[in-house]
C-alpha cells in the first residue's frame, strides 16, 4: 500500500507525460516571436512599396531574408503546436491521429515552401 500525499501524486509531467516539455517549447517560441515579429514587420515595411526589382534586391540581402525566414518558421511551428493541443483536447481516436498527422504535414510543407521561396529570391 502506498501512502502518497496530494503533492506527491501531482508532481511530474502530468497525465500525458509531456506537458512540462510542451509548455517550455511554447514559452521559448513565444519569446522568440516577441523579438522576431517586430523585426519582421519593420523589414517587411521597409521593403514594401518598391518595384519588383527593388523588392527582390532588398529581400536578397542577408538580414531581411534571415529575419523573414526565422519569423515565418518559428511562427508556423508555434501555430502547429497550438493546433496540436487543441486537437488533443477536442478530437479523439483515429480522427485525432489523422488530424495530428495532417497538421504536421501541412506545417512542414508550409515551412518548406517559405524557405524555398526565400532561397529562390536570394539566388
Amino acid at each position: 500500500m502506498r501512502y502518497l500525499t496530494d503533492r506527491k501524486r501531482a508532481q511530474g509531467l502530468g497525465a500525458a507525460g509531456h506537458g512540462t516539455h510542451h509548455h517550455w517549447q511554447m514559452m521559448g517560441s513565444s519569446v522568440a516571436l516577441v523579438v522576431l515579429v517586430p523585426l519582421f514587420v519593420l523589414t517587411f515595411g521597409i521593403g514594401l512599396g518598391g518595384t519588383q526589382e527593388e523588392v527582390l534586391a532588398y529581400f536578397s540581402r542577408p538580414f531581411p531574408a534571415i529575419v523573414t525566414g526565422l519569423s515565418l518558421v518559428v511562427g508556423i511551428i508555434h501555430l502547429m503546436r497550438e493546433l496540436q493541443v487543441a486537437i488533443e483536447d477536442y478530437v479523439h481516436g483515429v480522427a485525432e491521429k489523422l488530424a495530428l498527422l495532417a497538421t504536421s504535414a501541412f506545417a512542414y510543407t508550409m515551412i518548406a515552401m517559405v524557405l524555398f521561396a526565400l532561397v529562390k529570391i536570394a539566388l
